[in-house]
Protein backbone atom coordinates (compact mmCIF):
# COMPACT_ATOMS: atom_id res chain seq x y z
CA UNK A 1 0.00 0.00 0.00
CA UNK A 2 1.59 3.27 -1.10
CA UNK A 3 1.59 6.67 0.51
CA UNK A 4 -1.12 7.81 -1.88
CA UNK A 5 -3.59 5.47 -0.19
CA UNK A 6 -2.85 6.84 3.26
CA UNK A 7 -3.94 10.46 3.10
CA UNK A 8 -6.36 9.66 5.94
CA UNK A 9 -3.66 8.38 8.35
CA UNK A 10 -1.14 10.40 10.39
CA UNK A 11 1.83 8.62 11.93
CA UNK A 12 2.15 9.33 15.65
CA UNK A 13 5.29 8.36 17.58
CA UNK A 14 4.99 8.39 21.37
CA UNK A 15 8.14 9.99 22.80
CA UNK A 16 7.06 10.77 26.37
CA UNK A 17 8.14 7.59 28.16
CA UNK A 18 9.90 7.74 31.51
CA UNK A 19 13.53 6.62 31.83
CA UNK A 20 13.45 5.24 35.37
CA UNK A 21 13.91 1.51 34.68
CA UNK A 22 16.45 1.87 31.88
CA UNK A 23 18.34 4.69 33.59
CA UNK A 24 18.76 6.54 30.28
CA UNK A 25 16.64 7.77 27.39
CA UNK A 26 15.57 4.60 25.57
CA UNK A 27 14.71 6.48 22.38
CA UNK A 28 18.38 7.21 21.74
CA UNK A 29 19.88 3.86 22.68
CA UNK A 30 22.10 2.73 19.81
CA UNK A 31 20.85 -0.56 18.44
CA UNK A 32 22.49 -2.14 15.42
CA UNK A 33 24.16 1.19 14.64
CA UNK A 34 21.04 3.37 14.88
CA UNK A 35 19.08 4.97 17.74
CA UNK A 36 15.83 3.13 18.47
CA UNK A 37 13.80 6.25 17.68
CA UNK A 38 15.34 6.50 14.22
CA UNK A 39 14.51 2.86 13.51
CA UNK A 40 10.83 3.69 14.10
CA UNK A 41 11.04 7.02 12.27
CA UNK A 42 12.52 5.35 9.19
CA UNK A 43 9.49 3.13 8.55
CA UNK A 44 7.11 5.99 9.42
CA UNK A 45 8.75 8.24 6.80
CA UNK A 46 8.21 5.44 4.25
CA UNK A 47 4.59 5.02 5.32
CA UNK A 48 2.95 8.38 6.10
CA UNK A 49 2.79 11.89 4.62
CA UNK A 50 2.46 13.46 8.07
CA UNK A 51 4.20 12.46 11.29
CA UNK A 52 3.64 13.86 14.78
CA UNK A 53 5.64 13.24 17.95
CA UNK A 54 3.77 13.30 21.26
CA UNK A 55 5.59 13.81 24.54
CA UNK A 56 7.16 16.33 26.87
CA UNK A 57 10.72 16.26 25.54
CA UNK A 58 10.58 18.74 22.68
CA UNK A 59 14.24 19.73 22.97
CA UNK A 60 15.43 16.12 22.57
CA UNK A 61 13.68 15.76 19.22
CA UNK A 62 14.09 19.29 17.87
CA UNK A 63 16.60 18.23 15.22
CA UNK A 64 14.16 16.03 13.30
CA UNK A 65 11.98 18.80 11.87
CA UNK A 66 8.75 17.26 13.16
CA UNK A 67 5.97 18.73 15.32
CA UNK A 68 6.32 17.69 18.97
CA UNK A 69 3.03 17.95 20.86
CA UNK A 70 2.84 18.22 24.62
CA UNK A 71 0.66 15.49 26.08
CA UNK A 72 -2.76 16.84 27.09
CA UNK A 73 -3.00 14.14 29.80
CA UNK A 74 0.63 13.67 30.89
CA UNK A 75 1.97 10.46 32.31
CA UNK A 76 0.08 7.83 30.34
CA UNK A 77 0.21 6.12 26.98
CA UNK A 78 -3.55 6.64 26.61
CA UNK A 79 -3.00 10.38 27.02
CA UNK A 80 -0.42 10.25 24.24
CA UNK A 81 -2.80 8.40 21.91
CA UNK A 82 -5.56 10.90 22.65
CA UNK A 83 -3.29 13.90 22.06
CA UNK A 84 -2.04 12.54 18.74
CA UNK A 85 -5.53 11.68 17.51
CA UNK A 86 -6.95 15.03 18.65
CA UNK A 87 -4.32 17.02 16.72
CA UNK A 88 -3.84 14.78 13.69
CA UNK A 89 -6.43 16.38 11.37
CA UNK A 90 -6.91 13.00 9.68
CA UNK A 91 -9.51 10.31 10.24
CA UNK A 92 -6.94 7.88 11.61
CA UNK A 93 -3.59 7.73 13.33
CA UNK A 94 -1.12 4.89 13.40
CA UNK A 95 0.91 4.88 16.60
CA UNK A 96 4.20 3.45 17.79
CA UNK A 97 6.40 3.81 20.86
CA UNK A 98 9.72 5.49 20.11
CA UNK A 99 11.82 2.61 21.42
CA UNK A 100 10.98 -0.50 19.37
CA UNK A 101 14.13 -2.31 18.23
CA UNK A 102 12.35 -4.19 15.43
CA UNK A 103 9.48 -2.05 14.08
CA UNK A 104 7.97 -4.06 11.25
CA UNK A 105 6.73 -2.26 8.13
CA UNK A 106 4.90 -5.36 6.88
CA UNK A 107 2.88 -5.50 10.09
CA UNK A 108 2.24 -1.74 9.89
CA UNK A 109 1.05 -2.05 6.27
CA UNK A 110 -1.28 -4.91 7.12
CA UNK A 111 -2.84 -3.11 10.09
CA UNK A 112 -3.42 0.03 7.99
CA UNK A 113 -5.01 -2.02 5.19
CA UNK A 114 -7.75 -3.29 7.54
CA UNK A 115 -9.09 0.08 8.68
CA UNK A 116 -12.15 0.45 6.44
CA UNK A 117 -15.33 0.03 8.46
CA UNK A 118 -13.56 0.02 11.83
CA UNK A 119 -12.82 2.59 14.53
CA UNK A 120 -9.50 0.93 15.42
CA UNK A 121 -7.25 -1.94 14.35
CA UNK A 122 -5.36 -3.58 17.21
CA UNK A 123 -2.94 -6.55 17.11
CA UNK A 124 -3.40 -9.31 19.67
CA UNK A 125 -0.47 -11.59 20.55
CA UNK A 126 0.06 -14.26 23.19
CA UNK A 127 0.72 -11.37 25.62
CA UNK A 128 -2.69 -9.84 24.91
CA UNK A 129 -3.50 -6.52 23.21
CA UNK A 130 -0.65 -4.59 21.57
CA UNK A 131 -2.33 -1.18 21.82
CA UNK A 132 0.66 1.03 21.08
CA UNK A 133 1.56 -0.32 17.61
CA UNK A 134 -1.96 0.05 16.31
CA UNK A 135 -4.40 2.22 14.38
CA UNK A 136 -7.10 4.48 15.89
CA UNK A 137 -9.89 6.53 14.31
CA UNK A 138 -11.54 9.73 15.44
CA UNK A 139 -14.54 7.84 16.87
CA UNK A 140 -12.19 6.74 19.66
CA UNK A 141 -11.64 10.32 20.83
CA UNK A 142 -14.74 10.69 22.99
CA UNK A 143 -14.41 7.31 24.79
CA UNK A 144 -10.70 8.02 25.35
CA UNK A 145 -11.45 11.48 26.77
CA UNK A 146 -14.12 10.19 29.14
CA UNK A 147 -11.77 7.52 30.45
CA UNK A 148 -8.90 9.97 30.94
CA UNK A 149 -11.10 12.54 32.67
CA UNK A 150 -12.32 9.84 35.06
CA UNK A 151 -8.69 9.26 36.07
CA UNK A 152 -8.53 5.82 34.44
CA UNK A 153 -5.49 5.63 32.18
CA UNK A 154 -5.92 2.03 31.03
CA UNK A 155 -5.06 2.13 27.35
CA UNK A 156 -7.68 -0.41 26.29
CA UNK A 157 -10.57 -0.18 28.75
CA UNK A 158 -12.74 1.78 26.30
CA UNK A 159 -12.36 -0.86 23.55
CA UNK A 160 -15.87 -2.32 24.09
CA UNK A 161 -17.33 1.10 23.23
CA UNK A 162 -15.91 1.23 19.69
CA UNK A 163 -15.77 -1.07 16.66
CA UNK A 164 -12.36 -2.74 16.63
CA UNK A 165 -10.76 -5.09 14.12
CA UNK A 166 -8.51 -7.33 16.19
CA UNK A 167 -5.54 -8.83 14.34
CA UNK A 168 -4.72 -12.21 15.89
CA UNK A 169 -1.26 -13.66 16.26
CA UNK A 170 -1.79 -16.26 13.52
CA UNK A 171 -2.66 -13.50 11.04
CA UNK A 172 0.60 -11.69 11.82
CA UNK A 173 2.83 -14.78 11.87
CA UNK A 174 3.82 -14.64 8.19
CA UNK A 175 4.67 -10.94 8.49
CA UNK A 176 6.56 -11.27 11.79
CA UNK A 177 8.27 -14.64 11.58
CA UNK A 178 10.76 -13.79 14.32
CA UNK A 179 7.98 -12.60 16.63
CA UNK A 180 9.85 -9.40 17.45
CA UNK A 181 7.61 -6.62 16.07
CA UNK A 182 6.20 -5.68 19.47
CA UNK A 183 9.34 -6.33 21.50
CA UNK A 184 9.93 -3.56 24.01
CA UNK A 185 13.07 -2.77 25.99
CA UNK A 186 12.61 -1.64 29.59
CA UNK A 187 15.83 -2.51 31.45
CA UNK A 188 19.56 -2.69 30.69
CA UNK A 189 19.39 -6.50 31.11
CA UNK A 190 16.67 -6.77 28.44
CA UNK A 191 18.69 -4.54 26.12
CA UNK A 192 21.77 -6.74 26.60
CA UNK A 193 19.76 -9.90 25.85
CA UNK A 194 18.36 -8.46 22.63
CA UNK A 195 21.77 -7.23 21.49
CA UNK A 196 23.15 -10.71 22.11
CA UNK A 197 20.30 -12.31 20.15
CA UNK A 198 20.95 -9.97 17.21
CA UNK A 199 24.67 -10.70 17.12
CA UNK A 200 24.38 -14.49 17.53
Amino acid sequence: MGLGNRQDITGVILVGGKIRRMGKDKAFLEFSGKPLFERVLEIFRESFHRILLVGDRRERFAGYGLPVLEDQFPGSALGGLYTGLYHAQTEYIFTSPCDLPFPNKGVLDHICSLRNGFDAVVPVTHRGFEPLFALYGTKCLEPMRRLLESGNYCVYEYYPQVCIRYVPNEELAQLDKAGTSFLNINTPAEFARIEKRLSS
